[in-house]
């Protein structure tokens, strides 16, 4: 076997792995009594709170609690530390899978006839669309793992993509701290 392929199937198996531990996770309700336990910490709750607002696993917890500490933070304040934490899960996630993703999409599409594949991932369009894709998937509420991998694909540096994963996650963080006031005043 060759070497890229033992690293491919490594990854493969690992992100398999990882997946079913967090489905496990999720399924047996841990990770919403996790999130739900942070309410208590006031700013490392919130810090944490943006952190697991990255997960895909993690995010419906995450978006109700920030909507609950909404209700009893200034929100400036519930922006700029949900928004920290949320840009360091996706710094985290993003360290991980910058070069891998990169170096794994590469190998499945090797073969002579997909050779037009790759020769899509370097076009001008693919290099500047991609990157706009993967930061409004961050500022969504949806999960961020699909948006840090686009960045991930389009070699966006280290310190771009924190600023960005912070500008956008606090966006979203934003969006939901206003709609939670906006519901329990009207």
């Amino acid at each position: 076997m060759k070497k890229q392929q033992k690293i491919f199937y490594k990854d493969l198996l690992f992100l398999t792995v990882s997946i079913l531990f967090a489905f496990f996770f999720s399924v047996t309700g841990l990770a919403t009594q996790l999130v739900a336990s942070l309410n208590t910490l006031e700013w490392l709750g919130i810090f944490l709170a943006g952190l697991f607002f990255t997960s895909v696993f993690t995010t419906a917890p995450s978006i109700v609690l920030l909507g609950e500490l909404a209700q009893v933070t200034p929100l400036p304040l519930l922006v700029l530390l949900g928004g920290l934490g949320a840009a360091v899960g996706d710094y985290i996630i993003f360290r991980f899978v910058k070069d891998k993703i990169s170096s794994d999409f590469t190998y499945l599409f090797s073969s002579k006839r997909k050779k037009g594949w790759i020769s899509f991932f370097r076009t001008r369009f693919f290099r500047f669309f991609i990157p706009i894709l993967g930061a409004l998937i961050i500022a969504s509420p949806f999960p961020d793992e699909i948006g840090v991998a686009m960045l991930g694909l389009s070699k966006v540096k280290s310190r771009v993509f924190f600023t960005i994963a912070f500008i956008f996650n606090s966006m979203g963080i934003f969006t939901i701290g206003l709609i939670a006031k906006t519901l329990t005043e009207g």
